[in-house]
């Protein structure tokens, strides 16, 4: 059966019975129906449990599946008889119809109802698109009616939930203009950050929309409509109550994309989840270079949050190919390519061990792997001595990742630490992490991104972490350069503050915050056959 099949002949439970099973009451639950519930702020929190990251190794265009093992880590743990529960992002419909597809698992290793899940779900993305697009109304209304404020230079973006190359820029009349992807927005990395209404209206308050005619910083507090937004985003901050296959609980809040934003969920999430469960299984977007780096060093920081153990993923189809094959030979044998793609594999590990974290690397098995390629994963694992698994939930379900369940529980308390200092300056942070997690040999700063960062400077803004927007499929800024790439050079392109998340956005190359849709996105392919969606992965 396709993923959607297995999804819609699942025995799903009411979702009452779901929230039961972790200490949410009937009172703590805003339900959607029957399968999905808000758990409203005010439900009480009592314990605090242990937090496990999955992450991964550089991906390849067809993704290597940490959702999967995240859910298939976490029903393992359930049938082991812990108190667990999953905390996952919500899926952009980007990527829903653009190329890369959902984001709700695969085979027997799903959260479910997966087509609410992919598509509407409760309308958060809808909120926070709604939201930013009021900024960008309040500001050229602001203009219109005689700019009193003095914005002279527009900084703020429009954002839309989908694919579209042609809003990159827009002629609005009276200035040009263009959008972001919500996921790329800075009201998603907010949103994810905050960590109460208050804290979400003040987060609001400090974005920063234009500069006036002395190059002065004006913000959203200044339009006064915080208040607005807040409305608009009230009940989107309510964390999403789902399920898996197995029945367990599943928190499913914010969708920020790992190569341009932070990559995380919500740290409302998160804390719910470790207020709740005893374990509890996160992940974060694309490779360990972009989302765990992210998750590590904005996310933990920010939400005072100390992961005990890393699961880093691979695949012996990315092994390959970041040892050299075509994507469209990475499931055929090459030996030589899968032990010269361990290099990619190494570099992770190496990286997340900085941080002073556990990492067990868990191999995430396909139906194209073969016994004597899972033996040479096995045995350069045990030569470089990895804790090391393989995970078949994808099959199996949480029966195919109870190894990885009970290495997890064995897995002694990290001693977690962040890469930089917040006090050292912009440049300094934004080399130690192309040097010591990218391997690049040389950093280069273009004159818009170096006028930037003495804009940030000026405005003692610079003890920000740092948020690296660049390709996901290279530790260098250039998709093509795979594997590990030698005394490479990469080119921080632009900087754009993101005050109201509290974080400083460097673009290396030529990434953009709007993507466009592939030659045969899954648009073409997604229907409604006899009342029921159809092609939806």
């Amino acid at each position: 059966m396709t993923d959607i099949e297995i999804s819609r002949n699942s025995n799903k439970q009411n979702i009452l019975d779901v929230g039961k099973k972790i200490g949410l009451k009937k009172n703590d639950l805003e339900c959607y129906g029957n399968y999905k519930a808000k758990i409203r702020t005010s439900a009480k929190r009592k314990k605090q449990g242990k937090l496990i990251l999955v992450t991964a190794i550089s991906p390849t265009p067809m993704g290597e599946g940490k959702t999967t093992v995240s859910i298939g880590l976490g029903d393992a743990l359930n049938q082991m008889g812990k108190k667990v529960m999953i905390a996952l992002r919500e899926p952009s419909m980007g990527p829903v119809f653009g190329m890369k597809g959902g984001a709700t698992g695969g085979g027997y290793s799903q959260v479910v109802p997966m087509e609410d899940i992919n598509l509407h779900f409760t309308g958060d993305f809808h909120a926070i698109t709604s939201a930013n697009n009021l900024i960008s109304a309040a500001i050229d209304n602001h203009i219109y009616f005689g700019n009193r404020l003095d914005i002279q230079n527009v900084l703020f973006k429009r954002c839309l939930d989908v694919n579209d190359r042609a809003l990159r820029d827009v002629d609005l009349g009276t200035r040009h203009d263009s959008f972001t992807i919500t996921s790329a927005s800075e009201i998603m990395a907010l949103f994810c950050l905050a960590t109460s209404l208050d804290d979400l209206r003040e987060k609001l308050g400090n974005i920063i929309v234009g500069t006036n005619s002395k190059g002065e910083y004006i913000y959203v507090r200044d339009l006064h409509i915080e208040g607005s937004l807040v409305a608009l985003l009230k009940d989107a901050m309510m964390p999403n109550l789902v399920q898996t296959l197995e029945h367990t609980p599943t928190i499913i809040h914010g969708g920020p994309f790992a190569n341009i934003a932070h990559g995380c969920n919500s740290i409302i999430a998160t804390k719910t989840a470790l207020g709740y469960a005893d374990y509890v299984v996160t992940e974060a977007g694309f490779g360990a270079d972009l989302g765990a780096e992210k998750f590590l060093d904005i996310k933990c920081r920010l939400g005072n949050l100390k992961p005990q153990t890393v699961v880093l993923v691979a695949t012996i189809k990315a092994m390959k190919y970041h040892g050299g094959v075509s994507k469209e030979q990475v499931f055929e044998k090459n030996d030589e390519a899968l032990e010269k793609g361990f290099e990619n594999l190494d570099k992770h590990y190496e990286n997340l061990k900085k941080y002073g974290v556990n990492v067990i690397v868990c191999l995430n098995k396909f139906h194209t792997d073969t016994e004597s390629e899972i033996e040479l994963v096995r045995k350069h694992a045990e030569k470089m001595g990895y804790t090391f698994t393989v995970s078949k939930a994808y099959a199996e379900g949480g029966s195919g990742a109870l190894d990885l369940a009970k290495k997890v529980v064995e897995a002694p308390k990290g001693k977690f630490k962040c890469l930089y200092k917040l006090d050292s300056p912009i440049e300094s942070k934004v080399r130690k992490i192309c040097r010591e997690i990218y391997g690049a040999k040389k950093i280069s700063f273009s004159k818009l991104a170096k006028e930037k960062i003495e804009d940030i400077k000026k405005n003692n803004l610079s003890n920000l972490p740092i948020c690296v927007a660049k390709t996901q499929y290279s530790f260098s800024d250039d998709a093509k350069k795979i594997g590990v790439p030698k005394d490479f050079e990469v080119t921080v392109r632009d900087v754009q503050l993101y005050n109201g998340a509290g974080f400083i956005t460097v673009l290396l190359g030529d990434i953009m915050t709007m993507p466009g849709l592939s030659r045969k996105p899954n648009c073409e392919l997604i229907d409604v056959v006899d009342g029921e969606i159809v092609n939806l992965s």
